[in-house]
């Protein structure tokens, strides 16, 4: 597979590809290396994964600067993405120390429950962010004493290879960890099917979601699924406007739009609309968007020409553009921040499609009800935000409105400490925080009898 640095559209590197053969030979030494692992000692695994997250931390400009080349993230994001998943090891090296179970009063006996690894565990890893998700799935699945197989996407494998060297450097155990870089229709659905592996953790598009779905239904195999986003940005008239109108481009094209927690919806109290959108236009000119390994620099490129196409498609000639950002010209695949106004933007596909880019929609409400109800019409559900300086308000609106992460006065969609993941179709299960790790064991329940 030929990888492609997005900045310049020239290739950087050529990965092989995992054939069926090797995915099979690879879940098969997984599936072997799981009965060891889960019997290493908690606080001996705890400490495995400390010293994969310190390996990390010393290599991570090395790790920053290789999304940049293959992932045309900023430098300053790439960091952050490396530091994240840092910090996500860390976090779940506490855990194997901590999976207790509990003691329940029965008559007759001892009742006790115990946290089980499932065995072997497929991550399969999108593009956008190829590091900070392999790591929500990988941490919490080692630490529980599951063995992992990751599949990175086809279009940014370099890093997951990478820090698979790093975490045999660190210690862990040969087959443990192992990284298959390869197409989703073979590699992917492979590790859906074969019976080896006990579940598929999978960040992707609905579509895909419900392929796999599919595909693991035969095996009755768990899933954890974070898959697409339409996600609504609700600006209250009583709201900070100009803390509103500032931060809101970056809630919509951070990582170029393409972000499942993308608030491409942007919703605007028909009172404050005018003056909103005042505000909003200087906002979105002053993102800048270039050579991804410049510090000055917030936005990179989409990650393809493909991509790039079917991101201008939502904005044809005729669209009611209100204003643009800047982007570079000459090679790479640029597109600008783009922002559309529409009252009533019902036949408008970037109002209800996942763009997956840098194009957001503005729309005015008249009340509290009405922008609940414009929120809520999507097939999607994961994250959004509230502005007003109304508390009541800000916890009514996000209580009714229907997705799994919500912000007031803020545009925060993930910390590693509290639980991620959808409503409707935006997904199953929760990724982070301390519950995570249900996803990865089974509870076991033993009876002890004390009476004869």
């Amino acid at each position: 597979m030929q990888v492609v640095n997005p900045a310049t559209g020239r290739a950087v590197r050529t990965v092989p590809e995992t054939s069926a053969e090797e995915t099979d030979a690879a879940v098969v030494r997984a599936v072997a290396a799981s009965a060891s692992w889960r019997r290493v000692a908690p606080g001996d695994r705890a400490r495995l994964l400390r010293a994969f997250a310190a390996q990390v931390d010393a290599h991570l400009e090395e790790l920053a600067r290789l999304e940049v080349l293959n992932a045309g993230h900023p430098i300053g994001q790439a960091r952050w993405e490396a530091g994240n998943l840092r910090d996500v090891l860390l976090y779940y090296s506490a855990a194997p120390e901590r999976l207790t179970g509990l003691q329940i009063p029965v008559p007759g006996g001892v009742d006790v429950t115990f946290k089980e690894p499932l065995g072997t565990v497929g991550v399969i890893v999108p593009w956008n962010f190829p590091m900070p998700i392999m790591g929500w799935g990988l941490a919490p699945a080692l630490a529980a004493g599951n063995t992992v197989l990751v599949k990175p996407a086809e279009w940014t494998p370099l890093t997951a290879l990478r820090v698979a060297e790093l975490a045999l450097e660190a210690g862990l155990p040969e087959d443990v960890f192992q990284v298959l870089p390869g197409r989703g229709p073979l590699t992917g659905r492979r590790l859906a099917e074969h019976p080896g592996v006990r579940k598929i953790v999978f960040t992707g598009s609905t579509r895909v979601g419900r392929e796999l779905m599919a595909a693991c239904a035969p095996g009755i195999k768990r899933l954890t699924l974070e898959l697409g986003g339409k996600s609504a940005n609700i600006v209250f008239a009583d709201a900070d406007l100009e803390r509103a109108a500032a931060t809101a481009p970056y809630a919509v094209f951070e990582n170029a739009g393409q972000d499942c927690c993308a608030r491409s919806r942007i919703l605007v109290q028909a009172s404050a609309y005018e003056r909103f959108m005042e505000l909003l236009e200087p906002a979105v000119e002053g993102v800048v968007v270039g050579d991804p390994s410049a510090e000055e620099t917030e936005v990179g490129p989409l990650i393809s020409a493909e991509h790039r196409a079917k991101v201008a498609s939502y904005v044809p000639d005729g669209a009611p553009v209100a204003f643009r950002g800047t982007a570079p010209d000459g090679p790479g695949f640029w597109y600008p921040p783009t922002v559309l106004a529409a009252t009533d933007p019902r036949d408008l596909p970037a109002w209800h499609e996942e763009v997956f880019g840098p194009v957001a929609t503005v729309v005015p409400f008249t009340d509290e009800a009405d922008a609940v109800r414009i929120a809520n019409d999507t097939a999607y559900g994961l994250s959004g935000s509230i502005w007003t300086r109304d508390l009541g308000r800000a916890l009514r609106t996000a209580r009714a409105v229907e997705a799994g992460n919500l912000s007031v006065n803020s545009h925060s969609s993930v910390r590693y400490w509290t639980p991620f993941g959808g409503f409707k179709q935006s997904g199953l299960g929760r990724e982070l925080g301390p519950d995570a790790l249900d996803a990865f064991t089974e509870t076991k329940n033993v009876f002890l009898a004390t009476e004869p």
